[in-house]
């Protein structure tokens, strides 16, 4: 339902977007070359309510859903969060008044419920965290989930993909809590999970190169919030660790980070780098990993499709020793993470090599050539 709602009203936030000039125009830290509208994230917001909306009609999910206030504390989150990043996407807001929006939205579903409770340090200690921690640690989580989505959020397509394919990922992982007893059966972990992979890919259609419509921070937001907030239901709300054969499993909260590998890399080192050179850590620049990939060569597609390949990867890291067993599984993954190193930064050819020119240059060229002397 998520997938189907948030396809259908794409179209029709593209035209509003359109007709209130809500649109992001080409800039020079940017890769695309024409006007493109925003208001995806509106889109996917509508496509989340109505797939709650449906659930909640469901009987499976009727006592999970109708008077749960965790959920209530997400929709609440979620509306403010949508709101401040399309208000960014309309007009330029301060850096400290994005920050203050997200802090806004997390503390927002920590005051319905959604709260980090444990934290467990791989092969370290357990950490129960106290009423005066347990917010801090909650919108800290909120703040760094987003900001990781909004980060890789550069390329067409590529966003809507990568948590698309960790939503996916964090669901069978937080179902496995569910069929194991550490979590109730109507923990809404795993619903908010499925629903966040229906609205990534139910949005992606319309985002794909050439993108017809974008996410915007208002979209890379959501997501971000929607998966800190299944991710602490799942893995900050149970002592428990899972029966897995790998030591991921010592740490539930880590299986996120890992799942999110690609996008928390890629925002952790983009804040190292820019402290490093000496500028503000949320200065924008064009060294994050898919600028870095079409700098190698690739096209917009294919370095999308790479990092699909590495999210995938570090996910089966997770996922497959769960259900295989890590002796049986090992192997297969080396040569799976060897295959996509080898396509990353072997020097491609084609399109998406440097040198040749891009579809303006050779219009410019043309356009040139046939002029008098």
């Amino acid at each position: 339902m998520a997938l189907v709602a948030t396809a259908l009203i794409t179209p029709v936030c593209r035209l509003a977007a359109l007709k209130l000039g809500v649109v992001d125009h080409p800039k020079d830290r940017g890769v695309h070359e024409r006007t493109t509208p925003y208001l995806g994230g509106v889109a996917m917001l509508v496509g989340l309510l109505a797939a709650l909306w449906v659930a909640g009609r469901l009987d499976v999910f009727h006592d999970a859903i109708v008077g749960n206030s965790e959920l209530v504390g997400v929709i609440v989150g979620a509306a403010l969060i949508v709101a401040v990043g399309t208000l960014d996407d309309a007009r330029d807001v301060s850096a400290p008044a994005k920050m203050a929006g997200q802090i806004l939205a997390g503390s927002a579903i920590y005051m319905f419920g959604v709260a980090m409770l444990y934290f467990r340090i791989p092969f370290g200690p357990f950490v129960v965290l106290g009423p005066d921690l347990a917010p801090i640690a909650t919108v800290v989580w909120v703040i760094g989930m987003t900001n990781a989505v909004n980060a890789v959020d550069g390329l067409d397509g590529l966003a809507a993909g990568v948590v698309g394919l960790a939503a996916v990922a964090f669901f069978i992982f937080s179902f496995g809590f569910v069929r194991q007893g550490s979590i109730p059966e109507t923990s809404v972990g795993p619903l908010i999970a499925a629903a966040t992979a229906g609205v990534c890919f139910g949005f992606l259609p319309w985002n794909w190169n050439p993108a017809r419509v974008f996410m915007g921070d208002g979209g890379a937001y959501l997501l971000g919030l929607l998966m800190a907030s299944s991710t602490i239901i799942v893995g900050g709300r149970t002592p428990d660790v899972f029966p897995g054969k790998t030591y991921f499993f010592f740490a539930p909260l880590v299986i996120p980070l890992v799942i999110m590998g690609v996008a928390v890399f890629d925002a952790g080192f983009a804040i190292l780098r820019r402290i490093s050179a000496r500028r503000s850590w949320h200065q924008a620049d064009k060294d994050h990993l898919h600028h870095r990939l079409l700098r190698l060569g690739h096209g917009q597609r294919r370095a999308v499709l790479i990092l699909y390949a590495w999210t995938a990867l570090v996910s089966s890291v997770v996922l497959v020793p769960t259900f295989i067993g890590a002796s049986a599984t090992a192997f297969p993954l080396l040569i799976g993470a060897l295959a996509v190193g080898l396509f990353t930064f072997m020097r491609p050819t084609g399109r998406g090599e440097p040198g040749r020119l891009t579809r303006r240059q050779r219009r410019a060229l043309r356009r040139a050539l046939r002029e008098p002397a």
